[in-house]
């Protein structure tokens, strides 16, 4: 449970039950803590206190409502971190990161698990979770998912793994490009990863941690250390002075540098200077409206000094935005099954629930070897 900036707390409170026809009840077996938890953790976002955090799920079915169709008991499913309807407007587009039925904020659309602004459903970092639109939310797995070094891979379905898809999908990477990703935290593990799988010629990953370049090299990527050397130099070398046909954001708003000091435009001005004229940005790291305990005071509003003069001179393209898991995951997870990727090795670290806090502590601080955190509320 978020009980302010920095506390996590592990506690007793009422099981979710069956409020709705179409709801599934899931025994949580795997849940993850993803990068975006820390700006909740780190006290940047307006997350209530006494909400479970949590919005990388899988687990088994233990009821279904009596408007559940096609999950049955004892399924054992993934769950998008989006909460969509299937049914509105933008459901039916494949945007269910855009659901127009599941926030009832009027100024919002699109709803998840435990995050701050996405309506008021608890999060999955618990033994139960209550899944709306069941049918629709669940992604039923294979029967080995019950084996728990499966659900390693299969976990990072709920979001990263589609998340890093999208970012190559937003940047409109295709076989033979050059790709600049900033990050070497999950998500840009996994857009290096789906780089890969969709046959970039170089992928080229910034970072500074070095357990997490060390991880990107791992798969065949180029490890850029921002601390050590000029990355646009380095970009223009790699990519003989034209600058790479893709990039892809993978930090958001809390980018810093190698000292700590944040500077929210960084990743965003790097990539418009390493990105090639005409090329493509895809921009899945998370910005927010408003931060007001930002460092820097442009960003209380959620602005950045971008360099939009630069941008548009370059003429280049950008997408941003979460992820529509549900447009992704189904074929991610037949990549899974047939061993053509193994997300999994970013897996620094399998904690029992009770231990949230730790985990929480040591992956917020980048400690060197936390590159991924995944919990099981039955160890």
């Amino acid at each position: 449970m978020y009980e302010g900036p920095r506390k996590v707390a592990v506690k007793d409170v009422p099981d979710p039950r069956i409020e709705h026809p179409q709801d599934v009840l899931v025994r949580i077996t795997t849940t993850n803590i993803c990068g975006s938890d820390l700006h909740m953790y780190d006290g940047r976002t307006d997350m209530e206190t006494g909400r479970v955090l949590g919005h990388e799920n899988l687990g088994e079915v233990i009821e279904v409502g009596a408007g559940v169709d096609k999950v049955r008991v004892g399924d054992m499913v993934c769950l998008p971190f989006n909460i969509s309807c299937g049914h509105c407007a933008n459901c039916e587009r494949g945007l269910t990161a855009f659901c127009l039925r599941t926030n009832p904020d009027p100024g919002m659309v699109g709803a998840a698990y435990g995050f701050a602004g996405m309506g008021p459903y608890n999060g999955g970092q618990a033994e139960l979770l209550r899944v709306p639109f069941g049918d629709f939310n669940c992604l039923v797995l294979p029967e080995n998912a019950r084996d728990r070094d499966r659900q390693r891979d299969l976990v990072m379905l709920a979001d990263i793994f589609p998340t890093g898809w999208h970012a190559t999908q937003l940047a409109c990477v295709q076989p033979g490009d050059s790709v600049v990703i900033y990050g070497a935290g999950p998500v840009g593990q996994m857009a290096a990863l789906s780089a890969t799988i969709k046959n970039a010629a170089k992928i080229m990953v910034v970072d500074f941690h070095q357990d997490r370049l060390e991880l990107a090299s791992k798969i065949g990527a180029i490890p850029i250390d921002a601390s050590k050397e000029s990355v646009v130099d380095r970009v223009m070398e790699e990519t003989n002075g034209l600058g790479a046909d893709r990039g892809c954001e993978c930090v958001g708003y809390q980018a810093h540098d190698a000292s700590g000091r944040e500077h929210p435009e960084m990743t965003m001005n790097s990539l418009v200077q390493t990105v090639k004229f005409a090329g493509t940005i895809g921009v899945v790291g998370v910005f927010v409206p408003k931060d007001p305990g930002s460092p820097d005071q442009l960003y209380h509003e959620g602005k950045i000094a971008f360099d939009h003069g630069l941008f548009w001179t370059k003429g280049q393209t950008m997408g941003t935005g979460q992820c529509n898991v549900k447009a992704y995951n189904r074929a991610l997870l037949n990549l899974i099954i047939e061993d053509k990727a193994r997300p999994s090795y970013i897996v620094s670290h399998e904690l029992p629930l009770q231990r949230a806090p730790e985990g929480y502590e040591h992956f917020d601080k980048r400690e060197r070897g936390w590159t991924k955190v995944i919990m099981h509320p039955d160890l």
